[in-house]
């Protein structure tokens, strides 16, 4: 299974999930972009509740994820654009919750849906500040992260398997595999952006696949559509009324 490293620097610690869809864009839209749909296939998520929609069609949401003794409440912000060139769309998303006993605290990312051949590539970057005080911040590299990784690259598939098969995500669970069922695989996603290799397999273009290779690595959140950018200036904006309050 390709999971995050855990000896990544600080600044490298983005997640990073990306998975081919043979499906039409439009229904990988429709899938993602649509709350009550989006919940459905999402393991980080067990239910989504827009509430207001900004004038600058930012949509404002409260979510939940249910963990059976306790259910985790938080807020977010989502914006999505389908005027990315050559076909592609973006969508950019920021949350926070005031939950203690959430293992993330805030946070912000995107997703990219670019054309490719007979489907979609689906991509998600996105990092956050881990919860539980100096106690997250100890156990996120070592094991928060990686299991939040690989939920969201289960879930990716579990996508997949929704777009391009039509079953349903109450169909695909983790423990279903166990008993013939329909498996989702995390493994089924990239956890790193491609490399643009050198052409020539020279020492000097090694060694520049290395530095590029870095630079990829340390730009999941850099690389950030401007979606994001935009999302960003309008919680700044939705913010200052209520610091004049």
């Amino acid at each position: 299974m390709c999971m995050p490293r855990g000896s990544q620097a600080a600044r490298d610690r983005a997640l990073y999930v990306e998975i081919h869809i043979h499906a039409p864009i439009e229904r990988v839209w429709q899938l993602t972009q649509d709350p009550e749909l989006h919940s459905r296939w999402d393991g980080r998520f067990s239910a989504i509740r827009p509430t207001t929609l900004r004038a600058d069609g930012a949509q404002e949401f409260r979510y939940e994820l249910a963990l059976g003794v306790h259910t985790i409440h938080g807020t977010g912000v989502s914006l999505g654009d389908k005027r990315a060139a050559a076909g592609a769309r973006t969508s950019a998303l920021s949350f926070t919750t005031a939950d203690p006993l959430s293992p993330l605290g805030a946070g912000r990312g995107y997703w990219r849906y670019v054309p490719d051949g007979d489907g979609v590539r689906f991509i998600t970057g996105y990092d956050y500040t881990p919860g539980w005080g100096w106690l997250g911040r100890i156990v996120d590299p070592l094991i928060t992260r990686k299991f939040v990784w690989w939920l969201t690259a289960w879930s990716f598939d579990r996508l997949r398997i929704w777009a391009e098969e039509g079953i349903e995500p109450e169909r695909v669970r983790w423990w279903r595999g166990w008993f013939g069922g329909v498996r989702a695989r995390a493994r089924n996603c990239r956890s790193r952006p491609p490399l643009a290799e050198p052409s020539a397999p020279s020492a000097g273009g090694r060694a520049m696949a290395a530095r590029g290779r870095a630079q990829q690595h340390s730009a999941i959140m850099d690389g950030a559509p401007e979606t994001l950018d935009r999302l960003t200036r309008s919680d700044a904006a939705a913010a200052k009324p209520e610091e004049r309050t």
